[in-house]
């Protein structure tokens, strides 16, 4: 157990509840007590004005949403959390800590959750509501929450390992790499989220006649900068379907050029880190650099797509362009490692249509841009409920 490690802290629990979490009974995936616990700790999040992905994280655990989310599992009463999960979470996406610590417990079972290495006040003020939560009326919750901290030290990651019944690996391949030199008890499961890219489709005559352009381009933004485009979810390519592309083309990037100058904090380390990249694509592919005024935004124009192009992705403002006349013409990079689709303009038919026809390896989820970041139970093809839970079958 790791217990001496001078080098682990205890954020909200302590060795002591670690050590118990075995004999802490498992819970059913949406357990009353859960549900009220999280509707409480929503409350005292939904009001924090200066980070919206707090406001959002409690937004998206408040009872109703729980409810409804509840109503799509028609066997609850028949499951019971697996027992002890190890969350071992990103260090460069503030929030995704809470919504795995959140997930293991609405399906029922005790957490053990890895906080992220980089400083985060997102991190501080979701902790402290958490702390409160347990030591006042929800202090039956206490034996189900571990938050720790420690540098990447083998020998804790073994100890947690050890004694977990399901590990949640968030951080990229060779975090999950590295996780995996943990051994894991021969019965327990592990769920892996390794690194993945995302891609968006903008139909231009769809753009150029909507209304609400700033919106989309708001939503845009949220979708990458919000992240420096780290977040598995945030878009790499830009596909763009229809007859007006270049013109709508203009307009959309002049927007988010516009909201990225004044609101996003651009260092010059990542403005030649971009340049660079934008270089070693071009001495590989037949590719044209858009000219800017600035490197807010640097955009790559290419000729062909495939999988192979991802190995140039870049963040912090960092996207590849194509013009395409058919969704089809997007599956070369769609394999494995393509996690979501963000679009406008494409009616949804014509994207049921379009998986059903090429059936591609990748691809989890398909959403409206500005929704790439939203949270769901279902996420990178796993059913997270069932994946963190156990049927037990009476015949």
């Amino acid at each position: 157990m790791p217990l001496s490690f001078k080098e682990l802290t205890y954020v909200i629990g302590s060795a002591g509840t670690v050590g118990q979490m075995h004999d802490v009974r498992p819970l059913h995936p949406f357990d009353d007590s859960v549900v009220d616990f999280l509707d409480d700790l929503s409350r005292e999040l939904r009001g924090v004005r200066d980070y919206p992905d707090v406001a959002t994280f409690g937004f998206w655990c408040r009872r109703a949403a729980l409810l409804r989310e509840r109503s799509r599992y028609d066997d609850v009463s028949e499951r019971l959390g697996r027992g002890v999960v190890f969350h071992s979470t990103p260090s460069n996406v503030a929030v995704n800590f809470a919504f795995s610590f959140v997930v293991g417990l609405l399906a029922g079972n005790a957490n053990i959750v890895r906080l992220p290495a980089r400083p985060f006040e997102q991190v501080d003020i979701i902790c402290a509501a958490v702390r409160e939560l347990l030591k006042g009326r929800h202090a039956d919750m206490a034996p189900y929450v571990a938050f720790v901290r420690y540098p990447p030290v083998r020998e804790i990651s073994d100890d947690f390992s050890a004694m977990c019944d399901v590990r949640v690996v968030w951080g990229g391949d060779v975090t999950v790499a590295e996780m995996r030199h943990s051994p894991l008890p021969s019965r327990s499961i592990e769920v892996t989220f390794a690194d993945r890219h995302s891609i968006a489709v903008i139909d231009s005559d769809a753009y150029l006649a909507a209304e609400n352009k700033n919106a989309i381009a708001r939503g845009f933004y949220n979708d990458t900068y919000y992240t420096d485009q780290n977040a598995c979810t945030s878009p790499r390519i830009v596909f763009w379907l229809g007859g007006r592309n270049e013109e709508a083309r203009d307009d959309f990037w002049g927007r988010i050029h516009g909201l990225a100058s004044e609101e996003y904090v651009l260092t010059a380390v990542q403005s030649v880190g971009k340049l660079n990249a934008a270089y070693l694509v071009a001495s590989q592919r037949p590719v044209r650099l858009v000219e800017t005024e600035d490197m807010y935004v640097t955009r790559v124009y290419v000729k062909d797509v495939d999988a192979g192009l991802m190995d140039y992705k870049y963040n912090s403002g960092f996207y590849f362009e194509k013009d395409i006349d058919s969704l089809d013409e997007i599956v070369g990079v769609c394999d494995l490692r393509c996690q979501t689709l963000t679009y406008f303009g494409v009616p949804k038919e014509e994207l049921v249509a379009f998986i059903e026809r090429t059936r591609p390896s990748g691809i989890d989820r398909c959403v409206p841009i500005g929704k790439s970041m939203d949270f769901t139970l279902v996420w990178d093809g796993y059913d997270l409920i069932r994946q963190l839970s156990r049927r037990i079958t009476v015949l």
